[in-house]
């Protein structure tokens, strides 16, 4: 075994992932610092880690790619646009994926099918079939890697929940290519935002001590959060002020 991955495996223990649990991630692969098979590395140890009654989650997003102008997902071949290990493992041995045309996930492990399988269904982005509303179901948890609080996809479904006046924008016809060569074709209310910043960073500032840990994976800066605790003050904070996690933007 060697250091990296003794290193990765006390360094995830320090932060409270333990066999069994359910994560999703979202990562600076960078920000673990640079050596050969990085990638390979963190993914297989993270598995190891959890072991079989546990699911490894990673977002593969494609709303930069998948448009209006470009209606067309593929489950197997349309790329994951936010960073490089979501799109590694997109592609990794066993790995599944959820079908959206711009807020797919993919995941492995016990509770994968439950979390992915019927997202499809949804009619926005982050919608009630999502994973990221079924996480805090299976007792969830977020990890974010080197990469800050503000990615922070499961704030959407949150949003989704309560509906703030900047979160949606236009509809758009999509057609969604299956794996096993089905296609359908589905309108989606995509997200807006327009003229807006987001601000998840502060959910941070509202947890409890109980609800999150913070530490280092390797040289990257690491926060984990419980998904229950992102809904609970997510919805909490969103019922005051609708504008709460977000700023005008510049």
């Amino acid at each position: 075994m060697n250091d990296n991955v003794k290193q990765i495996r006390r360094d995830l223990s320090l932060l409270g992932i333990k066999k069994g649990d359910h994560v999703l991630v979202h990562a600076s692969l960078n920000s673990i610092g640079k050596f050969p098979d990085r990638a390979n590395i963190f993914v297989q140890t993270f598995l190891e880690h959890i072991g079989e009654k546990g699911t490894l989650l990673m977002p593969s997003l494609s709303y930069k790619t998948v448009n209006k102008s470009q209606p067309v997902f593929n489950e197997q071949n349309t790329a994951s646009c936010v960073g490089a290990l979501t799109e590694f493992f997109r592609t990794y041995p066993g790995v599944k994926r959820s079908i959206h045309p711009t807020h797919s996930v993919c995941g492995i492990g016990a509770k994968a099918t439950f979390l992915l399988k019927d997202h499809f269904m949804d009619e926005t982005p982050c919608g009630p079939y999502s994973p990221f509303a079924r996480l805090p179901i299976v007792g969830g948890k977020v990890l974010f890697l080197g990469c800050g609080t503000r990615p922070n996809t499961s704030m959407h479904a949150v949003e989704e929940k309560i509906i703030p006046p900047y979160l949606f924008g236009e509809k758009v016809n999509h057609i969604l290519q299956f794996s096993d060569g089905k296609s359908i074709q589905k309108t989606y209310q995509r997200h807006g935002f327009k003229g807006y910043e987001q601000r998840y960073d502060r959910l941070f500032n509202v947890l409890e001590p109980s609800e999150y840990r913070t530490g280092k994976i390797l040289e990257a800066k690491s926060i984990v959060m419980l998904a229950s605790a992102i809904w609970e003050k997510g919805i909490k904070y969103l019922k005051q002020d609708p504008f709460y996690f977000i700023d005008k933007a510049n």
